[in-house]
């Protein structure tokens, strides 16, 4: 058993790796109004802002992909190989989108060179939150695995909250011209940079205890057709949480500075400091509903957590439509930021609990990334086609509450491994 320092080396290099790895990914969705007009310039806004959101899911296409391979590279070749691939991937890719010639420079070859770093970031982040969930879980002491699994989405979290502080600083600091001619590519620079700082900080991790268990006792993980005829249960389930996990993540969080821009009138440089704020509520809330997980149980703060976004979505939404403040969207992302997080908090040491470390990381990474890919990563091209289709500025919400309603009825089949005879180490398979 590893001690409790070393444990806090582990877990620290995890989450900042983790969060290193995200950046990238959630700048590319901030930065969307700005990236449309550059690469992909159109006769209206409308159409720009759909190419540019049909550019950004379609590297959702690549993160099955990317689940299959790097997940079954997880458990075969171990947590620690499979992080250290995927950060060194998504430099490469980070490097393509910042050094971009925009369409005025080349043309054709422009957002075709976005498409193609798109497609390389999605493949990356397919095996990225299986891994570093599964290392998180198995790193953990049994009680400790809802508040060591949160830690996950907090490095989500901070990503994105690292995205929101550069959008709010280049829309700040920069005109409209500057921004456009060279200050777009900042924050991808900035992650470009940081990126070498992952890769080392993952190449000082140690593989988990439960992985090395597995291997030395020689178990094998099936083929992926009978682990998912084994594990449909789990797979379904988490298939479906992960529904309502990714279209809020997508909407709530990712795709709000471009709606409070073209459907509030709210400037950016505005939009970005309530997604600040929103953010920092819900890195807060996620770890210490993680740590309450441990003593009261995944289910039921999932299923509050569901219940509660569900209820505040429409009337939160429509007030903020009647009455677009700064003020009164950043109350708005407040509150339902820290309902997410309620959500966040116990969710993915959930999903992992729902597989055996055999195959945990290939389970969780397909259940995971085809529920993205579906729902969430054409979230934003969904709701502007919404937008546009319905005339309403706010009939994206009903996206996001029917994806709430998904949630809620994944929830009722989900085991808790906290509660009574299903508490029981993560070796044991959860059937």
């Amino acid at each position: 058993m590893a001690a409790p320092a070393s444990r806090l080396r582990q877990v620290t290099a995890a989450v900042i790796g983790n969060a290193l790895e995200w950046y990238d990914f959630v700048v590319f969705g901030f930065l969307t109004a700005i990236i449309s007009r550059l690469f992909f310039p159109a006769e209206s806004e409308y159409a720009s802002l759909l190419l540019t959101t049909a550019t950004f899911g379609v590297g959702f296409f690549m993160r099955p992909l990317g689940a299959i391979v790097l997940g079954v590279y997880a458990d075969k070749k171990g947590r620690k190989a499979a992080m250290q691939l995927i950060i060194a991937l998504m430099t490469v890719a980070m490097a393509l989108i910042a050094f971009a010639p925009t369409y005025a420079a080349i043309g054709i070859a422009a957002p075709i060179m976005i498409l193609l770093a798109r497609l390389l970031q999605g493949f990356a982040t397919g095996g990225e939150f299986a891994s570093a969930t599964s290392f998180l879980v198995e790193t953990a002491p049994m009680h400790r695995r809802g508040l060591y699994g949160s830690l996950q989405m907090v490095g989500q979290s901070l990503a994105a909250l690292g995205g929101a502080l550069s959008g709010a600083l280049l829309t700040r600091g920069l005109s409209l011209e500057q921004v456009d001619a060279w200050g777009w590519r900042l924050p991808f620079m900035f992650g470009l940079l940081i990126g070498p700082v992952g890769m080392w900080i993952r190449r000082h991790l140690s593989e988990t205890e439960e992985f090395l268990h597995a291997r030395k006792a020689g178990s094998k993980a099936p083929s992926l057709a009978k682990s998912l005829a084994i594990h449909l249960r789990g797979v379904l389930v988490s298939f479906g949480l992960v529904v309502s996990g990714t279209i809020t993540y997508y909407v709530v969080l990712v795709y709000m500075p471009t709606f409070a821009k073209t459907q509030l009138n709210i400037g950016l440089a505005d939009a970005f400091v309530a997604q600040v704020v929103g953010l920092l509520c819900l890195t807060a809330v996620i770890p210490v509903c993680g740590w309450l997980s441990d003593s009261i149980g995944r289910k039921p703060i999932i299923i509050t957590a569901l219940a509660s976004y569900l209820l505040l979505l429409y009337p939160l939404f429509s007030w903020v439509h009647a009455n677009p403040t700064l003020t009164n969207l950043t109350i708005m992302q407040a509150v339902l930021c820290s309902s997410i997080g309620m959500l966040f908090g116990p969710i993915s040491t959930a999903l992992a609990e729902q597989f055996p470390p055999g195959v945990r990381s290939t389970g969780l990474a397909l259940a995971y990334n085809f529920a993205v890919m579906l729902f969430g990563g054409f979230a934003q091209f969904i709701v502007t086609w919404l937008v546009h289709a319905t005339g309403s500025p706010i009939a994206g919400v009903y996206y996001v509450m029917a994806g709430a309603v998904v949630g809620l009825i994944a929830s009722l089949f989900l085991v808790d491994s906290t509660r009574g005879a299903a508490r029981k180490p993560l070796q044991d398979p959860i059937s």
